[in-house]
């Protein structure tokens, strides 16, 4: 079809089309004309999210997140809202109210919930592009009804997010109380623990009696390798004197001992003179005689002596050994016993000071949480509250008097179309060609103002 078949056919269709678009625009116009006006009241809050947590100072992090705005939206049309904004309106204090709840509910369901309902299928939340601003726009019959449905729904929602941001710290708050308790029965034993172990042990500073313990130890031990290696040197003595005595470095060195050499050496010197001079049974030779006998003896009494003294004092040595070894072995014992005493406080004191630190911990999160179940400031604000509109939103006659030519047109023109295809008419050559029919020729028909009637009679005339 080209555009002349098409205005052909609106051509001949005209009168059709003229009556589709003018019951259209009629009514249309009588409709909006009839309708009741409709008022609306849009406020405006503000979400902050640059502001920090008052309690924790920290920065909300969810605020940043995109789906938060779409999250508050939710809230403010969720049926909570709804449902407080019902009761802040008192709603159910209204006797016509009421009557036509039961009348549509029969009396079902609460009052709150239908009159939620209704509500909010008047109610328009539209986050502002770009920003942390949300308008709440409310319609209704009433300007000033409209208004304070709107500011009750802004109310509403902001206690709503108070009870949302408290009721989960309430419930924190109550997990730490009971969790407080527990560690704090926890820590106390532990403490008791510690104090009847201290008591037990005498325990007063673990650090300073080990110290000095150890000291003693230390002593100890330097003590046991000095008598060791006395003990040891007295055995070697020992057994030199078992030997040779005369060479024995004690016998040698002993003061009685080389006295007495000294002297046996004089007399021997005096005896050989005088048994050179007087003969060996000379009375003063056998007296000098016996007098060196004498002296021997007394030697070999002392070197005797020496080498007993040798014996007693390998004894003596090997006895202190035993002692300070078992004094050492004791003291070893004490200061294992002290370590492992020091280990064990150490373990009840380190367990005591975890517990310690998860009560402050708690107890921190404790007042934390308390401070929030108690915070009664929201992040959102009211920026433009609303107010009494002046003029109405709905309905907008002129637009639906534009709106209702554009469409009467292209319902119109529509319905002419369906019209011609049902009852195909053919209305230009155009049609005989499409059809596939031998066109011979076109006849124009005639108007009166193209060929006037009197023109027409004159020439007929001057044929006759």
């Amino acid at each position: 079809m080209n555009f002349q078949q098409f205005i052909a056919i609106l051509s001949a269709r005209k009168f059709i089309i003229y009556i589709v678009f003018a019951i259209v625009v009629s009514t249309t116009t009588l409709v909006s004309l009839m309708l009741p006006k409709q008022y609306t009241a849009e406020t405006t809050l503000v979400v902050d999210f640059k502001t920090p947590d008052p309690i924790s100072g920290a920065m909300g992090q969810a605020m940043i997140m995109p789906s938060y705005m779409a999250t508050q939206i939710d809230v403010i049309t969720s049926d909570r809202v709804g449902r407080r904004v019902v009761k802040m309106l008192g709603f159910d204090k209204v006797p016509e109210l009421v009557q036509a709840w039961q009348e549509a509910t029969k009396g079902k369901g609460s009052i709150e919930g239908y009159y939620s309902e209704n509500l909010q299928k008047n109610l328009v939340v539209q986050p502002a592009k770009e920003s942390n601003v949300i308008n709440i726009s409310f319609s209704g019959t009433d300007p000033k009804s409209a208004a304070a449905v709107a500011n009750a729904f802004a109310k509403a929602y902001l206690d709503t997010s108070v009870e949302l941001a408290a009721d989960p710290a309430k419930q924190y708050a109550d997990y730490f109380v009971a969790r407080t308790k527990e560690v704090q029965d926890k820590m106390k034993m532990e403490q008791d623990a510690l104090s009847a172990y201290q008591q037990a042990n005498g325990i007063v500073s673990t650090d300073e009696r080990l110290a000095s313990e150890n000291a003693r130890l230390n002593d100890l031990s330097g003590q046991l390798t000095q008598l060791e290696a006395q003990r040891s040197d007295a055995q070697s003595r020992q057994q030199s004197a078992k030997g040779d005595i005369q060479t024995n470095p004690d016998v040698m060195n002993n003061l009685v001992i080389q006295n007495l050499r000294v002297t046996i050496s004089g007399a021997e010197g005096k005896l050989q003179e005088a048994s050179n001079d007087m003969g060996p049974n000379y009375p003063q030779v056998k007296q000098q005689k016996a007098e060196l006998d004498t002296l021997k003896a007394r030697l070999q009494h002392e070197m005797n002596n020496v080498s007993s003294s040798l014996g007693a004092s390998t004894q003596i040595s090997s006895q202190k050994v035993a002692e300070v070894r078992a004094a050492l072995e004791a003291q070893k014992k004490l200061v294992l016993d002290l370590k492992t005493q020091r280990d064990e406080l150490s373990v009840m004191q380190t367990e005591l000071a975890s517990t310690q630190q998860d009560y402050n911990n708690i107890r921190q999160r404790l007042s934390q949480s308390t401070l929030q179940s108690q915070n009664q400031q929201s992040s959102v604000t009211v920026l433009t509250p609303a107010f009494e509109p002046v003029k109405a939103s709905k309905p907008k006659i002129l637009l639906n008097i534009v709106t209702s030519i554009l469409l009467g047109g292209m319902l119109s023109i529509g319905v002419s179309m369906l019209m011609e295809l049902m009852d195909r008419r053919i209305r230009s050559e155009d049609d005989l060609i499409a059809f596939g029919i031998p066109l011979l020729g076109v006849l124009t028909a005639i108007s009166n103002k193209t060929y006037p009637r009197w023109q027409f009679w004159r020439k007929q005339n001057a044929l006759s």
